[in-house]
């Protein structure tokens, strides 16, 4: 007999296939959207419920969730860098469930707010890991494509969860809701838990240094190209982050009393969100990353600029259609920036991939939900509000991308970094 016969099998590592880790990383990255997107049919039973004076007071679940988000994601980088990305995604999860738990029994809206912010703590890993399992994978363009497939899939989600969440108030009250969410998280866990093997090499692996986590975060902070991109794409975030907060007020109820069809006509919007990415993942292999993305910026600035002419042409309720399309542009020239950015912002931090998508993450969360908080609660019954903050938005990144840049916009195509050598799965 064989001595290697008697020695027990050992087993496998999971191997997902290309298009099953794309997948794991949109169902990661979705999770934290499903629990903003579905949740904006219920802001009236929800208000109504709390007996809340207005309906911008509800816009609230949305900025906590999003403050415990940005601010936990400081820790799940480099705690994931000690100790493996996967370990960490499971803290999350279970923090995420427990806020997700909290809000079934919730008796005010305290109460609620306070389960939101559990939430976003433990939604936070999501994003974080994603990027940050990506980065492990792929660098340069190739990682830009992986992003912009994995942001097609992932933005699917908000085209049908406003319609879930309506579907699931027409059998169940807004409580259901979380329901579904804690079902997710636990779908996650186990789907992860199963085919996603640890992404982390061991030669990145850190013990824990207070001093190791400093410098990586000084390290971040002198690259140029990191800041300056983080902080362009923080003041796009900040525009949608204006935008899903007012959604809700500008087509269902108070500009366009669209009611039931809301969800339609969300989903639209974002469908075209979703066909953007597809094409930014065929096309930024060949033309590059700043190419895109600076086409793109520019191209949102105009779009925005179009918006707000519409606007104040019609006294801040121009006709829906013609404000749908001056959207969907914006949308569409969005989808070309935002994977780019963040390829770009994380490419020179390849080692310490988990401390520089925290670090990242966290700041454009919290700039970009200061500058939405600051967009949608300036709402005041018209589209005046966000086709101001689009336009502010968008000009403030072109300028910070012209600046990272030194003024130099649409480099060719060879100044971006070559796609990895790696085949995928390969160290």
């Amino acid at each position: 007999m064989s001595v290697l016969s008697t020695v027990p099998a050992t087993r496998a590592e999971p191997a997902p296939s290309f298009l099953e880790f794309v997948l794991i990383i949109a169902f990661m990255m979705a999770l934290g959207s499903m629990s903003i997107d579905n949740l904006l049919p219920a802001f009236d039973p929800i208000r109504a419920d709390y007996g809340l004076a207005s309906t911008n007071e509800v816009q609230l679940i949305l900025t906590v969730y999003m403050i415990g988000f940005a601010i936990m994601q400081l820790f799940y980088g480099p705690f994931s860098d000690i100790i493996g990305r996967r370990p960490t995604l499971m803290v999350g999860l279970i923090i995420f469930a427990i806020g997700s738990f909290i809000a079934l029994f919730s008796t005010s809206f305290e109460m609620l707010l306070l389960a939101r912010l559990i939430q976003g703590m433990g939604a936070a890993a999501t994003r974080i890991l994603s990027v940050a399992i990506v980065r492990d994978r792929f660098q340069g363009r190739e990682m830009a494509r992986v992003m912009s497939l994995t942001m097609m899939v992932f933005i699917i989600v908000p085209i049908f969860a406003p319609s879930i969440g309506s579907l699931i108030l027409l059998f169940g009250t807004w409580h259901t809701i979380f329901v579904s969410m804690l079902v997710l998280a636990v779908l996650l866990a186990l789907w992860f838990g199963r085919r996603m093997p640890e992404t982390l090499r061991p030669e990145y692996r850190m013990p824990f240094s207070v001093q190791r986590i400093t410098d990586g975060a000084r390290r971040c902070l002198s690259q140029r190209v990191t800041v300056g991109y983080a902080t362009a794409m923080g003041l796009m975030f900040g525009a949608l982050m204006g935008y899903l907060g007012s959604t809700q007020q500008i087509f269902e109820t108070e500009v366009y009393g669209l009611g039931a069809i809301f969800p339609v006509v969300f989903g639209s919007l974002a469908a075209v969100m979703g066909i953007a990415s597809f094409i930014n993942s065929r096309l930024v292999r060949r033309l590059g990353m700043r190419r895109l993305s600076h086409f793109g910026i520019c191209g949102y600035v105009l779009f925005s600029a179009a918006m707000l002419a519409v606007a104040l042409a019609y006294g801040g309720k121009p006709p829906l259609l013609v404000f749908a399309v001056t959207l969907a542009g914006c949308q569409f020239l969005f989808s070309l920036t935002m994977p780019n950015f963040n390829t770009m912002a994380m490419e020179p931090l390849g080692d310490i991939a988990g401390t520089a998508s925290s670090l990242i993450g966290f700041y454009t969360t919290i700039l970009g939900t200061l500058a939405g908080l600051a967009i949608s609660q300036s709402f005041d019954g018209s589209v005046l509000p966000l086709a101001i903050g689009f336009l502010a938005a968008g000009l403030c990144a072109f300028v910070t991308v012209l600046v990272t840049e030194r003024g130099k916009l649409f480099q060719p195509h060879h100044a971006d970094p070559l796609p990895s050598a790696e085949a995928f799965g390969g160290h």
